[in-house]
């Protein structure tokens, strides 16, 4: 009978300590799902050894789709939200909209109602922002990076400004494409996400 009981009492501990941890979601596109690389390399892999090396006892959970815009997770994201339970979502979609073209609007209101959503299941939200390189227009890439931060400030979610931060013109951070970060550039981008990041685990 003791010995029941001492392992009841255990495993309730470690119930207890599994949900006190918490699950981040890493809902992006082929920049967080780490397009031709191997799973590993990705940033939010690497951010899971992060956590350890640091004593968070949180899981990461990269459920990134590459190609995905700002509508594709919009729609998606309900039925994730309610599969994993996240207690923290990292919001890293808007690149493959502004490639496109499509107006920013369209993305501040898929932005946002994703954060509400997120938040109604009890999730905190760090909003990731992206910029377009120059050739779309000073117009348009000057809007297109204020949206994110209008978001952020309108909903009052942590922001990271820009993920490329720090690297955007090396090419030799990139994959022959141009477009997509290398192996060496994960780190950066684990460090600027970081950044953010770590102040909404202590908190």
């Amino acid at each position: 009978m003791l010995l029941r009981s001492i392992a009841i009492f255990f495993m309730l501990v470690i119930i207890q300590a599994t949900a006190q941890a918490g699950t981040i979601l890493v809902w992006g596109d082929s920049l967080s799902a780490g397009y031709q690389l191997r799973q590993d390399q990705a940033w939010p892999t690497l951010l899971q050894t992060r956590l350890q090396e640091k004593g968070f006892p949180h899981t990461v959970i990269n459920a990134s789709v590459s190609g995905e815009t700002s509508a594709g997770g919009r729609s998606r994201l309900p039925a994730a939200l309610e599969q994993h339970r996240p207690t923290l979502l990292i919001l890293e979609l808007g690149a493959n909209d502004g490639l496109r073209g499509l107006q920013p609007q369209l993305l501040t209101d898929n932005l946002t109602e994703m954060i509400a959503a997120a938040r109604q299941s009890g999730a905190e939200v760090l909003l990731i922002g992206m910029q377009m390189p120059p050739n779309y227009g000073p117009a348009y890439t000057r809007r297109f990076a204020q949206t994110f931060v209008d978001v952020a400030e309108a909903t009052q979610v942590a922001l990271v400004p820009f993920l490329l931060e720090g690297f955007a013109d090396q090419p030799e951070m990139f994959l022959p494409d141009g477009i997509h970060p290398n192996a060496d550039a994960q780190y950066r981008i684990l460090d600027t996400v970081w950044a953010q990041l770590e102040p909404m685990l202590v908190d």
